[in-house]
């Protein structure tokens, strides 16, 4: 499909804003639920000239409807974790290169090359659960050509312990303070591997407290709340435990969720980055059509263009907070909205 050609190609706020109202006529051409929406909302195609006047559809859509709006039958379908009885989003993907493609560059914008990195996951297998997001996007990382011994280890915390201890001595390139330097652009692929180590958040922290050790120099990313598997904590409380557990200086994190296909990271100060195909704008917590202003704190709207099949404006649960430089905080969640997140995977 054309736009998996096209989506590398945003550098500026006007090719992204170009392509969002693309994407936009093209929803509204093709995308019935969607169509359906922005009408009852009273809004006319010719009202939007900007991004930020695009109608965003509520998350909830996924978990009742099919939002989809290709011609081709979908390639897969992701669902959402869940516990027994919660209603599961589901989001029909029709371009698995799309998906494999954006989430590849998003992880190389980081941190460089997958094959750098031996990654290891604290997450259930593709042979698992094969309609996680997560999982998928973990898989892709490896088969990307990283180092030997990567996998999935959730369910052999030893196995990965002593994978680890035999691995953290490399001379994997170092800032001052010990922390692992990703690469910059135009250097992919360079200079030796190092250790990335990602898990749901949970699953990071009991593997933190039977196996303590020194990772120093070590990429440890969360994804993911508590949901019900341990008791909730701030982020604060999380990431010094990691810290301390791992001898990190800072504790990484992914942001996405199975509706949309792109990711955002945070490199340990708690604030997101987004690719140049994704947006984040924050709504009035009391009128979901009008943006915050200045820093304050509302809910999270997302752009995600490599959404374009399905729906990419999306009105999350989440609370946030926009900074001037376009990264965002995740603060909490509505009240009484429903418990989600990838430490729902596992019953």
């Amino acid at each position: 499909m054309i736009f998996s050609q096209t989506i590398g190609t945003i550098h500026t706020e006007e090719q992204f804003d170009r392509m969002a109202q693309d994407a936009f006529r093209y929803q509204l051409q093709h995308n019935q639920i969607y169509a359906e929406f922005v009408d009852a909302l009273g809004t006319h195609a010719s009202q939007v000239n900007h991004y930020s006047r695009i109608p965003f559809l509520p998350i909830e859509f996924f978990k009742t409807q099919e939002v989809y709006a290709a011609d081709d039958m979908p390639a897969i379908t992701f669902h959402s974790s869940g516990t027994t009885g919660m209603q599961r989003s589901s989001h029909a993907v029709a371009d698995l290169s799309l998906y494999r493609a954006t989430l590849l560059e998003g992880f190389r914008r980081v941190y460089g090359d997958p094959s750098r990195y031996l990654i290891c996951a604290l997450t259930p297998s593709p042979g698992e659960n094969s309609n996680s997001s997560l999982v998928f996007m973990i898989d892709a990382w490896i088969n990307a050509g990283a180092q030997p011994g990567s996998g999935f280890y959730l369910n052999e915390p030893k196995r990965l312990a002593e994978i680890l201890l035999a691995s953290s001595h490399s001379n994997a390139p170092k800032s001052p303070k010990g922390d692992l330097l990703p690469p910059l652009q135009g250097r992919v692929g360079e200079g030796p591997s190092g250790i990335l180590l990602i898990g749901l958040t949970y699953a990071l922290l009991d593997f933190a407290e039977q196996f303590p050790m020194s990772l120093k120099g070590a990429v440890i990313m969360e994804t993911g709340g508590m949901k019900g598997k341990r008791l909730e904590m701030v982020r604060e409380e999380v990431h010094g435990i990691l810290k301390q557990a791992f001898s990190v200086n800072e504790i990484h994190s992914e942001y996405g969720m199975s509706e949309m296909l792109s990711q955002a990271y945070s490199t340990g100060n708690g604030r997101f980055t987004c690719p140049p195909w994704m947006r984040v704008l924050i709504r009035d917590p009391n009128d979901p059509l009008l943006w915050t202003s200045g820093s304050k704190a509302g809910g999270i709207s997302i752009i995600d263009l490599a959404n374009y099949y399905s729906c990419p404006f999306l009105n999350t649960q989440d609370l946030g907070r926009l900074h001037d430089d376009g990264s965002f905080e995740v603060l909490g969640r509505f009240d009484h909205s429903d418990l989600r997140g990838c430490n729902l995977m596992i019953g």
